[in-house]
């Protein structure tokens, strides 16, 4: 059975556990498979119109709108992508179809570096980026002239409830309600998940395979920056954040990294309507590191018992993963101040 905590009154489709196929069993398959495979859109692709913005530090962010026009009056959705994510990631484009088809407007700011150009600051993006979120959120809302409804996707989402934290009461003058999807909201509990075993073989390999490449040319441009050696011989995520990620964003190592960006512990400061999701048997996001009611504050916590990592596929053969957004809209537009 799915577990759905919290004071607020989840709506319908958020009750029951999620229909993930049985042909894709496990929350391996239910990872990999919507990824790759998966049906993301009816119809045409979504088209996005890239602006590129100036940051006040002489970097660049560049964000993705939908090409669309939005109805009159409607909301803007915001999506915060995960690690080494973009508009062209799978859940992002299945969002833009939903949010196209309810008329909304749709953006997908990119964290720096994850656009398709290295950024020019000696930065990158981290978990707990929550000033880089504020800032965007800020610009997003003066543009659109009304709050915006916001959602983060694994590393984006724990982000921007580290932002919801850190806002508190002034949250709700920008962001009407807010969801994380499979967020790592315990750092320290998923990275030593995803370091090891079956995850360290796929998933850590993965990830380091684009992003050690970003820090070499980063350390191009910004000689002395980091340890090269060190960088070279990172052989998981753990390694990889100690030398390059948690020295670069102000933390003293990994460990005071996963500590202090990590919004689980903050959950009670949030003030506006916040959805938690996280499927029970996602690979790299432990079920028993995973919130309690204790913990949630203000709020809800929807903990199907599958669903993998941001996969929640549905429907026969090859699947499709419209049916995350649809929910996750869903809950989004009923908890609207």
């Amino acid at each position: 059975m799915s577990v759905v905590l919290g004071p607020t009154v989840p709506v319908p489709a958020l009750a029951d556990d999620w229909p993930a196929p049985a042909w894709l069993p496990g929350g391996h398959a239910q990872t990999i498979w919507p990824a790759l495979c998966a049906r993301r859109y009816d119809g045409a692709a979504p088209r996005f119109v890239r602006e590129r913005w100036d940051t006040p530090d002489g970097d660049f962010v560049d964000v993705d709108r939908l090409a669309e026009p939005a109805a009159p009056g409607a909301p803007l959705l915001v999506l915060f992508h995960g690690l080494e994510g973009s508009s062209a990631s799978h859940y992002a484009q299945a969002f833009a179809h939903v949010a196209r088809r309810r008329g909304w407007g749709f953006a997908v700011p990119h964290f720096r570096g994850c656009s398709g150009e290295l950024n020019r600051a000696p930065r990158a993006y981290h978990s707990g980026d929550f000033e880089e979120v504020g800032w965007i959120l800020d610009r997003l809302r003066a543009g659109h002239g009304a709050p915006l409804l916001a959602v983060g996707i694994s590393l984006g989402g724990n982000a921007l409830l580290r932002w919801a934290e850190e806002a508190e009461g002034l949250a709700g003058a920008t962001v009407h309600a807010a969801c994380a999807v499979s967020s790592p909201i315990d750092l320290a509990a998923g990275g030593d998940a995803i370091c090891r075993g079956l995850n360290r073989q796929i998933y850590n390999r993965m990830f380091l395979r684009s992003m050690k490449p970003k820090a070499l040319a980063k350390l191009a441009q910004h000689p002395g920056l980091f340890d090269r050696a060190r960088l070279v011989a990172a052989r998981d995520l753990r390694e990889f954040d100690d030398v390059f990620t948690a020295p670069l964003h102000g933390f003293r190592d990994v460990a005071d990294y996963w500590a202090r960006a990590s919004s689980q512990p903050q959950l009670h400061r949030i003030r506006i309507p916040a959805l938690v999701l996280n499927a029970r048997n996602d690979p790299f996001v432990p079920a028993g590191s995973l919130p309690r009611p204790a913990d949630a504050g203000g709020c809800t916590l929807w903990q199907p018992a599958r669903g993998g990592h941001v996969g929640f596929p549905r429907g026969r053969f090859p699947g499709e993963v419209i049916g995350l957004p649809e929910a996750v809209t869903g809950w989004l537009a009923a908890h609207r101040r």
